[in-house]
């Protein structure tokens, strides 16, 4: 099969529908993704999530922040599974959903963990080298490069993923008010207008 025009082994496929049927099992319990949007699993959270890895498929270091039901940071562990290399350290403050996402880890066999931290406290928990960072619907872009700066500032071999919306230029205009970067846009296969905003060489404006 193919995600997103990755095609994908039946191993993968298998993890992806133990996720699928995972992620419809718990959703009946907890908000995972807007309840308009459930019906959209493979065509618009698979597919968007499967996007980042898309961008970077070298098996490095991941950190997704706010991994929430698991896009796209699940994704990216379960095809990083196929590699059998690399790690995403997901983050997510939510309980209920950091067990969620303990449970698709482990009966997918892909390659991540859950820190049930704060964001603000994670980088007190994940001290090692992140090679790349990823969020999905978190913050807007200010306050999300505030999350992302521990790992990134001053730091130019670090690159963020981070999907946004139609508005992005907005955001990115009130970013650069605080941070300079060097940005790229890759455009959304899943929904018009939305882009993947890829980051790096982080710094403080002066």
């Amino acid at each position: 099969m193919k995600l997103n025009g990755i095609a994908v082994s039946r191993e993968t496929e298998q993890r992806l529908n133990i996720f699928a049927e995972l992620f419809y099992k718990w959703a009946k319990a907890i908000n995972l993704v807007a309840p308009s949007t459930k019906g959209d699993l493979w065509s618009r959270h698979f597919a968007d999530s499967a996007r980042i890895y898309q961008l970077n498929p070298e098996p490095c270091q991941w950190l997704d922040l706010g991994s929430g039901g698991g896009f796209p940071g699940v994704i990216t562990a379960i095809l990083l599974a196929e590699t059998g290399f690399g790690w995403v350290d997901l983050v997510e403050s939510n309980h209920k959903k950091a067990s969620f996402l303990r449970t698709v880890l482990s009966e997918t066999g892909a390659r991540g963990s859950v820190h049930t931290v704060r964001i603000e406290d994670a980088p007190a928990v994940i001290s090692k080298e992140i090679n790349a960072i990823s969020a999905r619907a978190l913050a807007e872009l200010p306050l999300l490069l505030d999350y992302c700066s521990p790992w990134m500032l001053n730091k130019p071999g670090v690159t963020a993923y981070l999907h946004k919306g139609r508005d992005y230029q907005t955001e990115v205009l009130k970013a650069n008010r605080s941070w300079t970067f060097d940005l790229l846009k890759h455009a959304s296969h899943v929904e018009e207008d939305s882009v993947v905003l890829q980051i790096s060489g982080l710094k403080r404006a002066s």
